[in-house]
């Protein structure tokens, strides 16, 4: 099936088996291999990115429901060389220990400040239930999302949403199985 898909700012023109995941498109066929293939379960969200600017689980997408949309991933949030605030609070609140779970949880992060800019200990923690951290305890993680609520507070500077014009890449056909 053919698609038309922007992903962090670029527009790709793919043909694409229908029951390919996007998390296994943005991977294996664009090269996105900071979204995360967790437990293609949809339960530890490590593979969250934004859908038209709002996180799924791209576990639980397939590739042609993004047609014609627009996908954001961990690649596509820093600006001009510049982390996002998420990222850079995740940075310096020591937010990770092995890193698997984090390009999700930043993603999740992003849209829960987007819809509650000044969440509380508690909001934070509800706003990344869906998202699993197996090696710390959350507490670093919940204080980097209030730091960054902090950082990207008005008059503390521009939120890191990216506007990129936009390119075309037109590709080759994906087979069963997201190899080429």
């Amino acid at each position: 099936m053919r698609i038309s898909v922007t992903v962090d700012g670029v527009e790709y023109r793919d043909d694409v088996e229908p029951r390919t995941l996007l998390v296994h498109y943005l991977r294996e066929r664009l090269g996105k291999t900071g979204t995360v293939v967790g437990c293609d379960t949809s339960n530890c969200g490590a593979c969250t990115v934004h859908l038209d600017g709002h996180s799924v689980k791209s576990c639980a997408v397939l590739a042609v429901q993004a047609n014609d949309r627009e996908v954001t991933t961990i690649e596509g949030i820093a600006r001009d060389g510049q982390l996002h605030p998420v990222q850079e609070a995740f940075h310096q609140n020591h937010a990770l220990q092995c890193g698997f779970c984090t390009p999700g949880m930043i993603m999740q992060a992003i849209d829960l400040l987007a819809d509650n800019p000044d969440p509380d200990e508690d909001e934070v923690r509800h706003g990344l239930e869906g998202n699993l951290c197996r090696c710390t305890g959350y507490q670093n993680i919940v204080r980097a999302v209030r730091d960054a609520a902090q950082k990207m507070s008005p008059g503390s500077g521009p939120e890191a949403e990216r506007v990129d014009e936009t390119a075309v890449v037109d590709r080759a056909p994906m087979h069963a199985g997201g190899g080429e």
